[in-house]
């Protein structure tokens, strides 16, 4: 009973981590139908500036530093590269590929800086745990849940209660008729990407720290983990990625906390069993759990 508690607050706390991320994939498809690649390299990009900065700036200033710069990176790479294409989402497919090339380019420089180092933070959790009963928990677990509760939270409050909210749902329901009301659809895009970009690094904070040895250069790929969360929530619901991340979360840290019954599935199951569980449920649910149907007019 001790290793599954354990082995479920792990996978909470990774979900919520995931959330972040995966939320970000969902604000940019909805603002623009674009699947975004960049994400891998926004957080690296982020946690690279938190560990380089700390050390001047302490871990709060760092952190805040990191966020508005990769938000900003971020905003730059669709304004003045995605929007400069065809703005017609029907090309949205065009510019997701184009993301990719980012991506690229971006890792490449960032592996390049980074090398074979091992990057602290300098979070103020270190390697501190607390006891819950019989459970042991690392205190940036518990805080990876506790913020990013809040700042999703938040986001979602953003979404109910902002004009940007407001139109951000306009444009996801109807382009053309979000256009002819007066909606800027390029400002809403760019801060849709801004907000990705803002929670990337934060995440990549949670990603690096304790029990992880450090940021290094294929934190970046761990992004990639939380894309079946949102492809298994459903592409364009908020709601729906958050539960397909702690789905994701909780998969991933079962199928590693009992790898030893599951070792007729192959060493590092764990790895592959968040892809397992999206190829599943999209066998079921093509459009995923909280996805619906599209009536197209033709």
């Amino acid at each position: 009973m001790t290793t599954f508690l354990d082995t479920l607050l792990n996978g909470l706390a990774l979900g919520a981590v995931y959330a972040l991320v995966a939320l970000g994939f969902v604000v940019i498809f909805k603002a623009s139908g674009v699947l975004s690649f960049t994400h891998g390299s926004l957080l690296l990009f982020g946690g690279y500036l938190v560990a380089v900065l700390h050390d001047d700036l302490g871990f709060a200033g760092a952190l805040a530093v990191a966020v508005l710069a990769t938000a900003a990176v971020a905003g730059a790479l669709d304004r003045l590269l995605l929007q400069r294409g065809d703005p017609d989402p029907r090309a949205a497919h065009v510019q997701t590929i184009v993301t990719i090339g980012v991506d690229i380019v971006l890792l490449t420089d960032l592996a390049r800086r980074i090398g074979g180092d091992l990057l602290t933070l300098g979070d103020p959790w270190g390697d501190s745990v607390t006891a819950l009963g019989p459970v042991t928990v690392a205190d940036s677990r518990l805080a990876a849940i506790v913020v990013s509760a809040v700042v999703i939270g938040a986001v979602f409050a953003a979404f109910r209660f902002t004009p940007w909210g407001l139109s951000l749902r306009a444009a996801a329901e109807d382009v053309e008729a979000a256009a002819l009301m007066g909606v800027r659809l390029s400002r809403v895009r760019m801060l849709a990407w801004c907000l990705a970009g803002a929670l990337a690094a934060l995440a990549a904070v949670f990603l690096a720290a304790f029990p992880a040895p450090g940021l290094e250069r294929t934190t970046g790929q761990i992004a990639l983990k939380a894309f079946p969360a949102a492809i298994l929530g459903g592409m364009a619901s908020p709601p729906g990625a958050l539960a397909g991340s702690l789905i994701i979360g909780l998969t991933e840290a079962l199928a590693a906390g009992y790898q030893s019954e599951l070792h007729v599935l192959g060493e590092g199951f764990g790895d592959v069993a968040p892809y397992a569980v999206m190829v599943v449920v999209l066998l079921v649910r093509p459009t995923g759990l909280f996805g619906g149907k599209g009536a197209v007019r033709v």
